[in-house]
C-alpha cells in the first residue's frame, strides 16, 4: 500500500535525523514549539473553516475555544517551562553504593520518533496538545489524523508542512487500512486518542514491535449530583459540559445520577435551559451537528432502542421530526427511567441524549458507577466535604472535576489520562513532557574500591560476611 510505504520512509527519515541529532538543545525545543504555535496562531480562520466543513456546523468561536486555545496553551505552557523540566535530577544514592565521591542524576532523554492518531471530535487540540509534550521531550512525531474529518486532516498536513521538516514533524493521511498499518510501524512511543474498541486493536497492533502506547480512551463519564449541590449551578454547568460539541467529546457527560426527589425539577430546569441557550435547535448557529451521517443514525438507534425499553424521553428543544436532516442535527434529550438492559446504559453515547438514573441512597449510585469499566472522567456536584470525601474513596476514574465539568482537562499542571478501559498513560504539562521521556538513571562511580572494601570481590571471606550482616539486619 503506497500510503504506509510513505509513512514508512518517513518514519525511518525521522529516525535517522534523531539519531544524527542526539540530545535536542532547549533552543532547539523551543523553536519547534514556538513554530507549532504560529502554525495555529496564524491559520485560526483556515482552522475554523475546515472544520465547519467536516462537520456541516460548528460555530468558530466554539472551534476557539475548545480545539485552538487548548492546544495554544499547551504549546505556550511547554515553552515557558521546558528548560527546567530538562534540568537533570541531582539523586542520592545510598551505601555502600553512594560511597564517597559517587555522584548520580536522573536525565529525561528523549524517546525518538513518538507516533500520534488524533481523532476528529477535537482535530486540533487532541494534535496539537500531545505535540506539545512530544516536541518538549526533544522527540520527532509522525501523525496520522482521523478521516473521519478529511478536509480539516488535509490542512493539519498542509500547516506542519509549512512549518516543519519532515523529518521533524509530518503528517499522514488515509483511511482505516492506514490506520491499521500506521498502528504496526516500529515507532518509539504511539499515541492513541479514539473508542476503547479501536483502543484494543492499536494495542494488538503495536504488541509484535513491543511499542510503548499512550492510550487516552473514553467510556461512560458519570456525573454524580449529591443532595448538598447548588442546583440552578449544577444544572447550568452539567448541561454546558454535556452538550459543548453536541456532546462528541471522551469526557462529556454520559450519565447522570441524582436524588429521586430532584428528577422533576432537573427536567423542568433543562427544558428552560435549552430553550434559552439553544433556541431553535435545527438551524441555530451555536449548536454543531453530529460529524457523520452514520453517528447520527447511531444516536437515533439508541433513542429508539431506549424507548422501546420503557424509557422516557424528554426532548430539549425541537423533536426530532422537525430538525433539518441536511445538517445533521440531533437535538438533545433526557433519557428518564433509564434500565441497564438499554444500550445507552451500556455504549459511550458520545452525542447529546442524558440518561438520568435517580437514587434514594448515594452508596446504591455509587455502586452502579462501579459496576461499569472505569471512566475517563467522574464528575461530583456538592457541598457536603465528608461526602465528597466519600464518592472520591470509593470511585476510580481517570480524572475528576467537582463542581464542574471536564475543567480538569483544561489544567496544564495536571495530569490527564484514563485508567482500565478508559486508557492508560497520562499527558499535559511535564505530565507529557515525562510520558514522551526516558528517564534514564546516570551514575558516576568512587575511585574508592568500593568492591574491595565491602568484601564484594572472590575470594569471598571474613570480610563479606560481615559486610553481610550489616546490609541483611532489620
Amino acid at each position: 500500500m503506497a500510503e504506509i510505504d510513505h509513512a514508512r520512509r518517513l518514519l525511518e527519515a525521522q529516525q535517522a535525523a534523531f539519531r544524527a541529532e542526539g540530545f535536542a538543545s532547549v533552543r532547539v525545543r523551543a523553536d519547534r514549539l514556538e513554530r507549532a504555535l504560529d502554525l495555529l496562531l496564524g491559520s485560526q480562520r483556515e482552522i475554523c473553516e475546515a472544520i465547519a466543513s467536516d462537520f456541516g456546523r460548528r460555530p468558530a468561536t466554539l472551534t476557539r475555544f475548545v480545539d485552538v486555545w487548548p492546544a495554544v496553551s499547551s504549546l505556550k505552557h511547554a515553552r515557558r517551562h521546558v528548560g527546567r523540566w530538562m534540568r537533570p535530577q541531582r539523586q542520592r544514592v545510598g551505601l555502600p553504593i553512594g560511597a564517597p565521591g559517587t555522584r548520580a542524576h536522573i536525565v529525561q532523554q528523549p524517546l525518538g520518533v513518538v507516533g500520534v492518531i488524533s481523532p476528529w471530535n477535537f482535530p486540533i487540540t487532541l494534535t496539537f496538545g500531545p505535540l506539545a509534550g512530544i516536541l518538549a521531550a526533544g522527540n520527532r512525531c509522525l501523525i496520522k489524523p482521523s478521516e473521519l474529518t478529511p478536509a480539516t486532516s488535509a490542512l493539519i498536513e498542509q500547516l506542519v508542512a509549512r512549518r516543519f521538516d519532515a523529518s521533524e514533524v509530518a503528517v499522514v493521511n488515509g483511511g482505516a487500512e492506514l490506520a491499521a498499518g500506521f498502528s504496526r510501524l516500529p515507532f518509539d512511543h504511539l499515541m492513541f486518542t479514539g473508542s476503547t474498541s479501536t483502543g484494543r486493536r492499536v494495542m494488538a497492533a503495536a504488541a509484535d514491535g513491543l511499542v510503548p502506547l499512550t492510550l487516552e480512551l473514553g467510556g461512560k463519564c458519570p456525573v454524580l449530583m449529591g443532595r448538598s449541590a447548588a442546583f440552578g449551578r449544577a444544572v447550568d454547568r452539567i448541561l454546558l459540559g454535556k452538550l459543548t460539541n453536541a456532546g462528541q467529546m471522551c469526557i462529556a457527560p454520559d450519565t447522570l445520577y441524582l436524588p429521586r426527589e430532584r428528577v422533576e425539577a432537573f427536567t423542568a430546569e433543562a427544558l428552560a435551559w435549552v430553550q434559552r441557550v439553544y433556541p431553535r435547535i435545527g438551524s441555530n448557529p451555536d449548536y454543531p451537528s453530529v460529524v457523520s451521517e452514520r453517528h447520527g443514525e447511531r444516536l437515533r438507534s439508541l433513542l429508539a432502542d431506549a424507548l422501546a425499553k420503557g424509557a422516557r424521553v424528554v426532548p430539549l428543544g425541537a423533536p426530532a421530526a422537525d430538525l433539518d436532516a441536511s445538517t445533521r442535527t440531533v437535538g438533545p434529550a433526557l433519557i428518564l427511567e433509564a434500565s441497564d438492559r438499554m444500550r445507552v446504559m451500556q455504549e459511550e453515547i458520545f452525542g447529546p441524549l442524558l440518561p438520568v438514573v435517580p437514587y434514594d441512597d448515594i452508596a446504591a449510585a455509587v455502586a452502579r458507577i462501579n459496576a461499569q469499566p472505569k471512566p475517563l472522567a467522574l464528575y461530583y456536584f456538592g457541598t457536603d466535604r465528608r461526602e465528597m470525601r466519600w464518592v472520591l474513596e470509593h470511585t476510580s476514574s481517570g480524572g475528576v472535576t467537582v463542581n464542574d465539568v471536564a475543567a480538569h482537562f483544561l489544567a496544564e499542571e495536571m495530569p490527564f489520562g484514563g485508567v482500565g478501559a478508559s486508557g492508560m498513560g497520562a499527558y499535559h504539562g511535564e505530565h507529557g513532557f515525562r510520558r514522551f521521556s526516558h528517564a534514564r538513571a546516570v551514575l558516576h562511580q568512587t575511585r574508592l574500591d568500593v568492591h574491595g572494601l565491602s568484601g564484594l570481590r572472590p575470594p569471598y571471606g571474613a570480610r563479606a560476611r560481615r559486610f553481610l550482616r550489616l546490609l541483611l539486619r532489620r
